[in-house]
């Protein structure tokens, strides 16, 4: 078992990271100011399954193929960089939030979309992959025990404190919303940030 003092250090780690601005939380906060909070906790959904898939594949060493092969890095990293342009420029052409009439329609949109796009943003981003790969082993100790184990639990309480964090982010930005429905400029500056933002990470992750 991982001591109390290494899962304390984990958990600040994650916070700091968690805090930062970046393409999950754009996603996130747009599609609950724009789409509502389930649809925020859909996208969050995504994104926590694909952090899973990080860590399992950290684990099992694509990292690490990742990293000896440049070719294979490359090409998820463009592809990454591709889809978040997508996703900007879909948020640009949006149109504003849900009127009533319109509120029937968005919930005939399934849910699956925004879980889908939350689970590609963040399965798309080769740097989430290598991050889990370069963080989870400083907080391994084979004296402790299994490797598995510990690799596990890292794991888990990855996906339990980045989760909590979108929480935040849903329930912050669908009280957001709720101003923004009655500014309509507002609304388009809203637009015009979020796909800025993403369009931004975009240029770093193909440029880094």
């Amino acid at each position: 078992m991982i001591s109390a003092h290494l899962l304390l250090m984990f958990i600040a780690a994650l916070v700091v990271v968690s805090a930062l601005p970046g393409a999950d939380m754009a996603l996130v906060m747009q599609t609950s100011m724009s789409r509502g909070a389930r649809r925020g906790f859909a996208a969050a959904c995504g994104l926590g399954l694909a952090r899973a898939t990080h860590v399992t594949l950290s684990a099992c060493g694509l990292a690490a193929l990742l990293h000896n092969a440049p070719w294979l890095y490359e090409v998820v990293r463009y592809v990454g960089a591709l889809y978040l342009t997508w996703i900007a420029v879909q948020i640009f052409r949006a149109p504003g939030f849900a009127l009533p009439d319109q509120a029937g329609a968005m919930a005939e949109r399934p849910l699956r979309a925004d879980f889908f796009k939350g689970l590609l943003t963040n399965l798309l981003n080769p740097k989430a992959l290598l991050f889990c790969s370069v963080l989870l082993p400083q907080f391994i100790r084979p004296e402790a025990g299994s490797v598995w184990l510990q690799v596990t639990e890292l794991g888990i309480l990855l996906v339990i404190v980045c989760a909590l964090f979108d929480v935040i982010y849903v329930l912050g930005a669908s009280r957001i919303a709720v101003w923004l429905r009655r500014h309509p400029l507002a609304q388009t500056v809203q637009k015009w940030a979020f796909s800025s933002a993403l369009i931004g990470f975009a240029v770093r992750l193909s440029l880094d």
